[in-house]
């Protein structure tokens, strides 16, 4: 399974990357592969490109802040969540990430 997603804090420095590790790690530890995208004071890191979009299972935004670029995920599927539930609860979310996925291929047969 491939997962995108974005990180995004309202100060855009320390809960941003820590997110993003946490996400990361949760992911390959469960063997999925995994991009995550940073939008911090320093803007955009790690951007992901049409082809990384196109090809995701889904998409996870741990934002706390409007982000640029979300019409990019439109008509994929998606979980939004505060940047603190991706980081306190990273192994959940990625669980639910596949639940979400595994839900909409049973709904597609």
């Amino acid at each position: 399974m491939k997962i995108v997603g974005v990180a995004a804090c309202t100060v855009g420095i320390a809960h941003t990357y820590i997110a993003q590790e946490k996400l990361e790690n949760a992911a390959k530890k469960a063997g999925y592969d995994i991009t995550i995208e940073t939008q911090g004071t320093i803007g955009i890191e790690n951007e992901l490109t049409a082809e990384q979009i196109a090809e995701a299972d889904v998409v996870i935004l741990a934002v706390d802040v409007k982000i640029s670029g979300r019409e990019r995920f439109d008509g994929k599927r998606m979980i939004q969540v505060p940047t603190e539930i991706a980081i306190k609860s990273p192994n959940k979310l990625i669980e639910k990430a596949v639940e979400i996925v595994e839900q909409s291929n049973q709904e597609a047969v």
